[in-house]
C-alpha cells in the first residue's frame, strides 16, 4: 500500500496542469536545495577545525554540546515558518477498504523524508566523519549521530503537533530570546546548564535510548492524533471563523480610489499571506543593525544604499511583486463590472506609497549613527517613489499565476514565476550600480543627490507613466483573467 501511495502522489505531480508553469521554480528551488546541503557538508567538515581554533582549551564535542539547546529551539523555530505540513489528498481514500492506520504512517513515513531533516544530518555526519579521523571511539560517535538523527525526528513530529499555533510561536521565541540574553548578561548560563545533558549523548553511549524513544513517543502521538481525524465527516466538516470586521469608512475621503484601498486594507488584514508580509516589513526595519554596529561595513556606502533601498522598500518588494495576483480570486470578476484600471492601480499606488513614508520615518533613528545614513536612507525612499513604483507595477503585468491568500508566505512560491526573480533586478541592483558609479566618481553628496533626483523626476512623470501602464495592464487583462482561474494542485 506504501508503494501504491508513492505511485499516486508521483502521478499526481506529472500529471498536475501545472506541472509545466512551476516546473521550472521547482528546478530553481532544487539547486538552491542541492547547495545548501553542500554547503552544510563542508561547513561540517570544517566546524571541528574552526572548533578547535576558537575555543583551544575545550573538546569540540564540548563545545557544541553548550549550543544543542539553541539549535533544538531555532530548528522548532524556523519549522513552524518554513516546513509545509505532509498532506495528501486522502477524500477520495475514505470510501475506500483503505486502512486508516496504513495512511496515517504513510503521511508520517513522508514526514520523515523531509529536506529539514537532511539538513541537520548533512551537517553532523561529515562532523562525525572528522571526529574519527581525529580518534575519537567509533561506538560513542556512530550512537551519538543516531541519537541526533533521534533528536531531529522528535524536533519534527513536535512541528507537526503544533504547528501554526501561535501560543507556541510565541513560548519558542520567548525562550529563545530569554536564554541568549540570561547568557548575554552573564545572569545564568544556560549553555553551561544544558551541556552536560548533550555532551551525555557521546560520552554514555546507553543514553542513545533516550532520544529514541522520544522519537518514537512523539510518532506514536502523530499516529492517534491522525488516525482520529481520518474520517469523511471531520473532512468536509467546515471551520466556523469568527471574522473581525470594520467598515473603514475614512477611505471614502478617497473617492472612486477608496473603494479599491478598502478592498486593498481588507485583504491584507484578513488573510494569512498579506498580513505576514505587514509583520515582515515592519521587522526588516532592524535589518540596519546588522551593517549600521559592523565596523566592516563602516566605509561600504554602497552597502549602506543597498540597505536603504531594501528598508524603504521592503513592502513594495514583498506587495508590490505579486500585484495583481493578490486579488487572482476575484480578478475575473473585477474586470467584468465597470471599473476603472487607472483607478485601481492608483490604489495599489497609494498603498506602496504609504508603505514607503512609513518605512522611512522608521528608519529616522538611524541617525544616530551618523547624518550619511539619514542622507542615504531619504534619497532611497524618494527613488522608491518615484521610480521602484512604476517598474514594479509595469513587471506586475506579466503576472497570470493565481495566489491562494489563506496559504503561509513561508516556503510557499505559489504564485511566483520567472517575473518575480526578473524584477529584482531594476528594483534592487540598478539604484545600488548608480549610486556606486556617482559615489566612486564624485562623493556621498552627489550620488544620494542623483537617487533623490532621479525620483523626483519619476515622481513628477506619475500620470504619464502610470497611463503607460494601464494600457499594458489592458491589453494583458484576458491572459491574466484566464492565468488566474486555474488552481494550483
Amino acid at each position: 500500500m506504501f508503494k501504491r501511495f508513492s505511485s499516486l502522489q508521483w502521478k499526481s505531480f506529472f500529471r498536475s496542469s501545472n506541472l509545466g508553469k512551476s516546473l521550472g521554480i521547482k528546478i530553481v528551488m532544487g539547486f538552491f536545495g542541492v547547495y545548501m546541503l553542500l554547503s552544510l557538508a563542508v561547513a561540517g567538515g570544517g566546524m571541528y577545525f574552526l572548533l578547535k581554533e576558537i575555543f583551544p582549551d575545550q573538546s569540540p564535542m564540548w563545545t557544541i554540546s553548550q549550543y544543542f539547546i539553541y539549535w533544538i529551539l531555532m530548528e522548532l523555530f524556523l519549522r513552524y515558518f518554513m516546513q509545509k505540513l505532509p498532506v495528501m489528498d486522502i477524500k477520495p481514500f475514505l470510501t475506500t477498504p483503505v486502512k486508516k492506520s496504513t495512511i496515517a504512517h504513510y503521511i508520517l513515513g513522508r514526514s520523515a523524508a523531509s529536506i529539514y531533516n537532511l539538513l541537520t544530518l548533512f551537517f553532523i555526519v561529515p562532523f562525525a566523519v572528522v571526529l574519527l579521523f581525529n580518534g575519537y571511539p567509533a561506538l560513542n560517535v556512530l550512537l551519538w549521530v543516531v541519537a541526533i538523527i533521534a533528536i531531529v525526528l522528535s524536533i519534527n513530529y513536535v512541528n507537526l503537533l503544533v504547528n501554526k499555533n501561535d501560543k507556541v510561536l510565541i513560548g519558542i521565541v520567548s525562550i529563545l530570546v530569554l536564554g541568549y540574553g540570561l547568557d548575554y548578561f552573564g545572569v545564568f548560563s544556560v549553555k553551561a546548564f544544558f551541556a552536560p545533558v548533550f555532551h551525555a549523548l557521546y560520552a554514555y553511549p546507553i543514553t542513545v535510548l533516550i532520544p529514541i524513544a522520544l522519537a518514537m513517543a512523539m510518532y506514536y502521538v502523530n499516529y492517534k492524533y491522525l488516525k482520529d481525524k481520518i474520517y469523511l465527516d471531520a473532512k468536509l466538516k467546515a471551520k466556523s471563523v469568527q471574522a473581525n470586521t470594520s467598515d473603514l469608512a475614512w477611505t471614502k475621503r478617497f473617492g472612486e480610489m477608496g473603494s479599491f484601498l478598502q478592498l486593498d486594507l481588507k485583504m491584507i488584514w484578513r488573510n494569512k499571506r498579506t498580513k505576514s508580509q505587514v509583520y515582515i516589513s515592519l521587522l526588516f526595519v532592524f535589518y540596519g543593525l546588522v551593517f549600521y554596529t559592523q565596523e566592516i561595513y563602516s566605509s561600504m556606502m554602497p552597502m549602506k544604499a543597498f540597505v536603504g533601498i531594501f528598508m524603504t522598500g521592503i513592502f513594495l518588494s514583498n506587495f508590490g511583486q505579486f500585484i495583481p495576483a493578490w486579488d487572482s480570486s476575484y480578478y475575473s470578476m473585477m474586470m467584468s463590472q465597470n471599473i476603472p484600471m487607472r483607478k485601481y492601480l492608483e490604489s495599489k499606488v497609494s498603498l506602496i506609497t504609504v508603505s514607503i513614508v512609513a518605512m522611512f520615518l522608521l528608519t529616522i533613528p538611524y541617525v544616530y549613527f551618523g547624518w550619511d545614513a539619514l542622507a542615504i536612507n531619504f534619497g532611497c525612499a524618494l527613488y522608491n517613489l518615484g521610480v521602484n513604483i512604476p517598474v514594479i507595477l509595469y513587471f506586475g503585468s506579466f503576472n497570470k499565476k493565481r495566489i491562494e491568500l489563506d496559504q503561509s508566505p513561508f516556503g510557499n512560491m505559489q504564485g511566483a514565476s520567472a517575473t518575480q526573480f526578473l524584477v529584482m533586478l531594476p528594483v534592487l541592483i540598478v539604484p545600488i550600480i548608480i549610486f556606486s558609479i556617482f559615489y566612486y566618481i564624485f562623493n556621498l553628496e552627489v550620488a544620494v543627490g542623483v537617487l533623490s533626483v532621479l525620483g523626483i523626476i519619476g515622481f513628477a512623470m506619475k500620470n504619464y507613466l502610470l497611463g503607460l501602464i494601464t494600457e499594458q495592464y489592458k491589453k494583458k487583462k484576458y491572459g491574466m483573467i484566464a492565468g488566474f482561474k486555474e488552481k494550483a494542485s
